[in-house]
């Protein structure tokens, strides 16, 4: 969950949403004349989060003269992962791969304690985002800064408009091994929660493995359709232990419910099981 790390109010309501981890944001929803004070304030608000349970990232500024002295400022024991905005292109990761290294051995920290999160908000670094998505073994995840990107190719960050792009981007986080974040349509409207929690559920349909989000209220929608059903998770049990069976028969397939059951649908079935351990080991997806 975004949350201006300068505004301790809303700090205090997205630790009480239960959110997986809370982004604690320095770029767009800080005015320039704040930039300084929020930077300053990423120390405690992060230290109070981590005493919550709760993981912390921080979204940083680009241009460079900002980010050099966000990144500086951030890194530290709380601070899992720093969100990369606006990245130009593999070498610029690796430039901040460089920096977050000296940062962290000024610090006393493991080298490769601070993650990062890639965002694609300009066409050059859409065309080029499996070099990028591969640039720093710090990469974790990738997602699409559809506003940004919408801007500059001239369209409308709706989500007939955007499917395309995220699809490319699943396809990218994937073959990197990265995490793809986020959501077919826009996190902006929080008034229609079913609405929202539909679009939701057709995005982790598309691929995606978790998403950002804005309000208190979207915490919950986003950990209930991330986390599988426990529908799911016994049709994927079920799947397993009848591949197991098949197996030590010589079977290379088998039926379940008339449905033909073969190697892809077995290992989809693991990983469903694999990747609700994962969230159960967290809060959730947000």
């Amino acid at each position: 969950m975004y949350v201006p790390a300068n505004v301790p109010r809303y700090l205090a309501k997205a630790a009480e949403a239960g959110p997986d981890a809370v982004q604690l944001d320095l770029e767009d929803s800080i005015a320039p004349a704040e930039k300084e004070r929020a930077r300053e304030a990423v120390g405690q608000a992060a230290r109070q989060l981590r005493a919550k349970g709760i993981d912390v990232s921080v979204r940083i500024n680009q241009p460079l003269s900002l980010a050099v002295r966000d990144v500086e400022a951030v890194v530290g024991p709380d601070v899992g992962t720093i969100a990369l905005t606006k990245v130009g292109g593999r070498s610029h990761v690796r430039l901040f791969d460089e920096l977050v290294s000296e940062c962290e051995s000024r610090r006393q920290l493991a080298l490769g304690h601070t993650r990062f999160i890639i965002a694609i908000e300009t066409p050059e670094a859409f065309e080029d985002m499996l070099e990028i998505a591969k640039a720093s073994p710090r990469a974790v995840a990738m997602i699409l800064g559809a506003e940004d990107l919408a801007l500059e190719w001239g369209c409308e960050p709706i989500e007939d408009v955007m499917r395309m792009p995220k699809q490319r981007l699943i396809a990218a986080a994937r073959a990197a091994g990265i995490l793809p974040l986020g959501m077919l349509g826009s996190i902006t409207d929080f008034r229609d929660m079913e609405a929202f929690r539909a679009m939701v559920r057709r995005s982790r349909q598309f691929g995606f493995e978790g998403a950002t989000c804005i309000h208190p209220s979207q915490v919950a929608v986003l950990n209930d359709e991330y986390m599988p059903s426990q529908e799911q998770l016994d049709s994927a049990r079920n799947i397993v232990a009848l591949d197991a069976e098949a197996s030590a028969q010589g079977r290379g397939a088998f039926q379940v419910g008339g449905r033909m059951i073969d190697a892809p649908i077995v290992q989809r079935a693991r990983r469903l099981l694999a990747r609700a351990g994962r969230l159960q080991e967290g809060h959730g997806a947000a």
